[in-house]
């Protein structure tokens, strides 16, 4: 990582988040350097993926605060009160955070070349067939060139999710957050999945993911983060975290999914 890499892109601060009687986040902070490719950890239920969701304000934190390139998400400061912003004003927010999820969420009735074009027109404003090129160059850079006038559901589940990476990419965001991205797929469709993502992380691309994953957070992760009961226990260098963890739940949970 360089200098200017090392910045401060992402900093969350005492996040809680409740469903009812249940607190699903308990004071986390989270930070993120520009160009880091930081990980999560934990059992499901653990609170990653609300974390993550907060982060681009799918979900409003009911506490703390998170900013992204020094502006707060989801909300502004008013005479020292925090007030949550209208939902016009978080999708511009959102447009700088690109998101990839479990289960796709591609349009069903549109090509992959309409999929991935269609943020830039309707929410950057780029001309259409600006856009067209820019998709037709990243469906290419992750495989799937002879696929754009393809609908999704003549794909497989690995090709549907590399699609997402490059709608996600199309909005040139400055940080892109992963939701389990590998585990709605068959095993075998896995590898191509995390060989787009290992490089992305090559080219200094910022990400937060969720995964079981170990074996990519091992290699690929600059910063671990182990999380359960909606707190951190543990954080680090992958080689500390995974490879010599010092917290006992830390130690379970790893000795579960390596078995």
């Amino acid at each position: 990582m360089t200098a200017a890499q090392g910045e401060v892109l992402v900093r969350a601060r005492q996040l809680r988040k409740h469903y009812g009687s249940l607190e699903v986040l308990r004071g986390v902070d989270l930070t993120v350097r520009r160009g880091e490719v930081v990980v999560l950890l934990g059992a499901s239920g653990a609170g990653k993926s609300t974390l993550l969701r907060c982060v681009n304000h799918l979900e409003a934190a009911d506490g703390g605060e998170i900013w992204v390139d020094g502006v707060p998400i989801g909300f502004r400061h008013d005479g020292g009160v925090l007030r949550e912003l209208r939902e016009r004003d978080v999708a511009r927010q959102r447009a700088d955070i690109g998101m990839v999820f479990q289960r796709f969420n591609l349009f069903p009735h549109r090509t992959v070349l309409a999929n991935v074009t269609e943020g830039p027109v309707q929410v950057r404003g780029v001309p259409r067939r600006e856009a067209e090129a820019r998709a037709r160059e990243l469906l290419a850079r992750v495989g799937l060139a002879d696929k754009v006038d393809t609908y999704p559901d003549r794909l497989s589940g690995g090709q549907q999710q590399r699609v997402a990476i490059a709608r996600a990419l199309a909005m040139r965001p400055k940080l892109l957050l992963f939701d389990e991205p590998t585990s709605a797929l068959d095993p075998e469709l896995v590898g191509e999945v995390l060989a787009v993502m290992t490089e992305l992380a090559e080219e200094g691309m910022t990400m937060i993911v969720v995964t079981h994953e170990i074996a990519f957070a091992r290699e690929v992760a600059d910063h671990v983060v182990f999380m359960d009961g909606g707190v951190v226990v543990e954080e680090g260098p992958p080689e500390q975290v995974i490879g010599a963890p010092q917290h006992e739940r830390t130690r379970a949970f790893l000795a579960r999914v390596t078995a």
